[in-house]
């Protein structure tokens, strides 16, 4: 049977979904459904951390296994707290490194989603969406810049919270999360990467 760690934020968690409906459960669903044995995701997320509090958590969890599938989506919260991209660059690149680290050393078996645009939702309403999304667009870029450097797979769900991040149903009750239609999506998107992968 095939591990997996998720690693990231509320968007790994799935605030204001089941825990089900998150992207990693429904991943893991789809997997299944497929006749790739992969077992219950283990998830270290929570609302609201940057890369330096998921890497602090990582740190307390003491983490010593090894895990077949590693997924990591962070930074939303850095962007929202005006952090620099340099500092995101530092911070992601050890983060990357970890998530190596725990894929057994096997670059491969990590997969890296882009940041959402949070900028799109009824949350950001009389805010500077533009700004916003130039900000995700430039920690995207320094993301997938240091994913494929490290040979690891980038998956790209940020298009997808744009064109769907005005519509109720795939948004959460708090108008800013998505809902587990969005995070279907992206599910998608990371179970048929990793099915790839795993079969070669």
């Amino acid at each position: 049977m095939y591990s997996y760690l998720a690693l990231g934020d509320s968007y790994t968690i799935g605030e204001q979904v089941s825990s089900q409906d998150n992207f990693p459960h429904q991943a893991v669903s789809l997997l299944q459904k497929k006749h790739v044995d992969v077992g219950e995701p283990v998830i270290i997320a929570t609302t609201g951390w940057t890369t330096d509090e998921l890497a602090a958590s990582i740190r307390e969890h003491n983490l010593v296994e090894k895990f077949s599938i590693v997924s990591l989506l962070i930074g939303v919260n850095n962007q929202y707290r005006g952090r620099s991209v340099e500092n995101y660059r530092e911070e992601l690149e050890q983060l990357v490194n970890q998530a190596v680290g725990f894929a057994n050393g096997k670059p491969e078996n990590v997969f890296v989603l882009s940041i959402p645009d949070w900028g799109v939702t009824p949350f950001a309403e009389g805010r500077d969406r533009q700004k916003i999304a130039m900000e995700i667009d430039a920690y995207n870029a320094a993301k997938k810049e240091i994913t494929l450097a490290h040979k690891c797979h980038y998956i790209e769900i940020t298009e997808s919270t744009r064109k769907n991040g005005t519509d109720p149903a795939y948004l959460a009750g708090d108008g800013l999360h998505p809902s587990e239609k969005e995070y279907a999506i992206w599910a998608e998107r990371l179970a048929d990467e990793i099915e790839k992968q795993l079969k070669k």
